[in-house]
């Protein structure tokens, strides 16, 4: 996306709105794909993926109507896209029309009206506690590396973070005494949570030889092997890596695994939904509540495994 107009949509939403880059990213792609489709057709979404999308355009988006985005969205679905993505590109739109109408460059929302496609409520990966159990106690510390690892999978399960907010922690957020951690979430809001003893004990154990690692400059808690900051697709690998190693077999576990795991783990033992909801750093409260249905499942199955009327 290169145009002025845009490059200065893209402006309100880092500063103002205070999106991550992550997601600045997904908006870019999705309305460089969508400036495409309504420039050239069908074709514009049947490139090949290392193909980039042209920029989008002011004009490209003046043109389309609510007939071309409902368009737009039926070729991704019959294309194979999931309701998640195309609900995404979707709020992409509504956002970006919605800041040149502000603007008085666009006069009509086609937006207005167009309801989101309808998402499955598929049930969350989750590693029972016997699991997460092995996975831990299977890393091997006798290298830097290794410390560094185990302290990964330990804070992301003790704490429920995301891949992108345990990336972004840095030397200052852990604060030891009191064993907690200040969390940058979604639009760099603000959080205190708890970590558990284990995860304290792994992440001083990694600190010990954290300057084994390039020795590194920066206060970025979780380096690479050069010294630089850990990438979420890092952490990715590290959490498929030890996966694949200890528990042979287990598929579709990543690190968003280990946070479902952490809320369906203190649901199941107690914990209040609202706590969790806290936690996890959820605006809304039936964003949580799909553990719910976790914890429930897993009482059903443990009932019909145990009641002999079952």
């Amino acid at each position: 996306m290169s145009s002025s107009e845009l490059l200065r949509y893209l402006h309100y939403l880092r500063v103002e709105r205070n999106f991550s880059d992550h997601t600045l990213r997904a908006y870019t792609h999705d309305l460089n794909s969508f400036c495409d489709f309504i420039e050239n057709g069908n074709d514009a979404l049947s490139r090949p993926p290392e193909e980039k999308h042209p920029p989008a355009t002011l004009a490209a988006l003046q043109k389309a109507d609510r007939n071309a985005i409902r368009a737009f969205l039926a070729h991704l679905q019959t294309s194979g896209a999931t309701a998640r993505t195309a609900s995404r590109k979707l709020a992409a739109l509504r956002s970006v029309y919605l800041f040149f109408q502000k603007t008085g460059e666009i006069t009509e929302n086609p937006t207005l009206g167009l309801r989101s496609p309808k998402k499955s409520h598929a049930l969350p990966e989750i590693l029972s506690i016997s699991e997460m159990t092995v996975l831990l106690e299977s890393v091997d510390l006798s290298t830097a590396l290794g410390r560094r690892d185990l302290a990964v999978l330990e804070v992301l399960y003790s704490c429920g973070l995301r891949a992108a907010e345990l990336a972004s922690l840095c030397l200052p957020d852990i604060f030891w005494e009191s064993g907690t951690l200040r969390v940058f979430g979604k639009r760099k809001k603000e959080r205190i949570v708890p970590i558990g003893a284990p995860a304290l004990r792994a992440s001083r154990s990694y600190l010990q030889r954290r300057h084994e690692l390039g020795r590194p400059e920066h206060s970025t808690f979780f380096v690479n092997h050069r010294g630089g900051p850990l990438t979420t697709r890092s952490i990715q690998r590290i959490v498929e890596n030890q996966v694949r190693k200890s528990l042979p077999g287990r598929r579709g576990i990543s690190p968003h695994s280990l946070r479902h795991s952490f809320a369906t783990h203190m649901l199941d033992a107690g914990a209040d939904l609202r706590v969790v909801q806290e936690i996890l750093g959820h605006e809304s409260l039936s964003s949580t509540q799909i553990y719910t249905q976790v914890s429930i499942d897993r009482l059903k199955e443990v009932y019909s495994n145990a009641h002999p009327h079952a």
